[in-house]
């Protein structure tokens, strides 16, 4: 099994007042070499949105892009004539293809929102736009793997035009969860949300990530309560 070790504090950082932002991967006017992507997932942003504020209208290309609210809302719209509001438990994804224009608020004056959003590169380039979302039960994460978005059409997730899967759980202290990858050849890129995990030798704390590939499985085992993200991509 071969890692490699992400700590929070080595993540880009950029405080835009309306916009608190780390970068797991190289963006915007952050980059750093040796953290450009993990495989075929290229974007990972934890997003902090002040009360009232947002994204304007813009475009998307090529990517597949999955948003994850943490806390508080979002209200999307775009192009295609979707308009909504995600909150937790909500996940999101856009097939941006040949191109699509979006724009992403916080509709509350008062509270913050908190987000992580996800870019994956697609198995193709140049299909149709789509939209979709999907609430998920949060107690069908508790000490279990919940896929919340794949390639694979499983078990009524969300559908990505990629071999790779997302997917959250909760564990209680001492819980072990074992993740098998649906696809040879693929990695998986685990963030700890919240709470202390060991993965092998690797202790992972808060917003901690350890990139995971050349092995068909692996076991997370809980050190305290943790809430886990974890992203299975093809690794080219």
């Amino acid at each position: 099994m071969k890692t490699i070790f992400h700590p929070s504090n080595e993540r880009g950082h950029a405080n835009h007042g309306w916009l608190d932002a780390h970068h797991s991967f190289s963006f915007a006017n952050w980059y750093d070499p040796s953290k450009v992507h993990f495989g075929l997932l290229r974007v990972l942003n934890d997003d902090i949105v002040a009360g009232g504020q947002g994204f304007g209208m813009h475009p998307h290309n090529d990517m597949e892009i999955i948003t994850i609210i943490l806390e508080g809302a979002l209200e999307h719209r775009d192009n295609m004539g979707n308009g909504s509001v995600i909150r937790p438990g909500d996940v999101q994804v856009m097939s941006a293809g040949t191109g699509v224009f979006h724009s992403e608020f916080n509709p509350s004056k008062t509270d913050r929102t908190n987000l992580f959003q996800l870019w994956i590169f697609p198995k193709e380039n140049g299909i149709a736009p789509r939209y979709d979302q999907k609430t998920f039960d949060v107690k069908d994460r508790e000490n279990s793997i919940q896929t919340v978005a794949s390639g694979f059409k499983k078990n009524g997730e969300l559908y990505i035009h990629q071999d790779a899967a997302l997917s959250l759980s909760k564990l209680d202290t001492g819980k072990s969860l074992h993740y098998a990858m649906n696809k040879s050849g693929n990695g998986a890129y685990v963030m700890v949300i919240d709470g202390k995990i060991k993965i092998g030798d690797q202790e992972l704390s808060r917003r901690d990530a350890l990139g995971i590939s050349e092995t068909p499985d692996f076991t997370m085992t809980a050190l305290a309560p943790s809430e886990l993200l974890i992203v299975e991509v093809p690794m080219q």
